[in-house]
């Protein structure tokens, strides 16, 4: 990715979308400017491209390939429109066009997946070959999660609009994994962890927080974040490689909410070992779930929607990058 920018401007408007890249050294926003691309640790903007409104801006990985979809608000910029584009030369490499509005974009470095509302489709990366074509339950909101790892890599989609089930599928043979029925209500929010493994959920309910084991479908923890109903914005697995396993949560209230889960030392099936657990009804054991439950109050005003990430600090412990868009407040703060 080129580190030059196209305009010296150093103005900010309202965003209207932010993302990380795959391994959380980069993040995008796009305005009705344009767009812009940020260093993660320094905060140093590495591209700037001022052509018009951006509904979406992803990244891959630190290549120099956008994919970038128009807010609309001009005949250029159609959201029906996914541009892929080059940062080091300034130029569109390919376009595709679709009958309905892009809602969401996922990349990995084999497959991009494109979410209308309801339909999914699943390219090959280089050839921008069309693997396959998905219908789903209308999902307004765009849900999709794909796992930046190959060794596992695995697309969740909404299962349902009535309650919080996700279908997992195989997208490097295109085939169905599993259903997960992890909530009563529908989805707001799914991610999965760096390697592929596990995917966590939430509810449009928003007290609780899951997560699952994607081999075997079993869920293996549940984490109550709260008794009243919020919005979750994101959720964020820290990298496991390099970090003790946690799992962030942001939503309405204006609170950040991390949980330890300990994958290595507490693995833990559907519910609790031994008699007490096969007595214990799920929504008290989810309650009884061994984790750590750090809470950080007021992080934003609340209802500013976010997202969060987690860096590598020296001594291992957590760095949580906290990006707030809402149409009065824009900016990042570092915890």
């Amino acid at each position: 990715m080129s580190s030059s920018s196209s305009s010296s401007s150093s103005s900010w408007c309202p965003i209207l979308c932010a993302s990380f890249n795959q391994d959380n050294s980069c993040f995008a926003i796009g305005t009705k400017d344009g767009f812009k691309i940020f260093d993660t640790n320094t905060g140093k903007l590495c591209y700037q491209r001022d052509v018009g409104a951006f509904s979406i801006v992803e990244m891959l990985f630190t290549s120099s390939l956008l994919a970038i979809v128009g807010a609309g608000d001009q005949p250029s910029l159609s959201p029906r429109r996914l541009c892929l584009f080059n940062t080091t030369t300034g130029a569109p490499l390919r376009e595709l066009n679709f009958l309905t509005s892009i809602l969401a974009i996922r990349m990995n470095r084999k497959r991009l997946i494109v979410i209308l509302q309801d339909k999914a489709y699943v390219y090959e990366i280089n050839s921008l070959s069309i693997l396959d074509t998905f219908d789903t339950v209308p999902n307004i909101k765009g849900l999709c999660a794909l796992s930046p790892c190959l060794d596992a890599c695995y697309m969740a989609l909404p299962a349902s609009t009535t309650k919080g089930s996700a279908l997992l599928y195989n997208v490097m043979d295109c085939n169905l994994h599993c259903e997960i029925e992890a909530h009563r209500s529908p989805l707001a929010a799914m991610v999965f962890s760096s390697n592929g493994m596990y995917i966590a959920t939430a509810s449009e309910q928003g007290t609780l927080v899951r997560v699952h084991l994607v081999s075997d479908a079993t869920k293996s923890y549940s984490f109550r974040r709260g008794s009243y109903s919020s919005t979750i914005f994101s959720l964020s697995f820290g990298p496991s490689k390099q970090l003790p396993d946690i799992l962030a949560a942001t939503s309405s209230s204006g609170s950040i909410h991390l949980f330890t889960l300990g994958f290595a030392s507490h693995p833990r099936s559907k519910r609790s070992s031994g008699f007490l657990g096969s007595i214990i009804p799920d929504a008290v054991n989810d309650v009884l779930d061994p984790a750590y439950h750090h809470v950080l109050h007021n992080a934003v005003p609340a209802g500013v929607k976010r997202l969060s990430i987690f860096m590598l600090l020296d001594s291992c412990l957590g760095k949580i990058f906290y990006m707030g868009l809402s149409r009065h407040w824009n900016y990042l703060i570092r915890i």
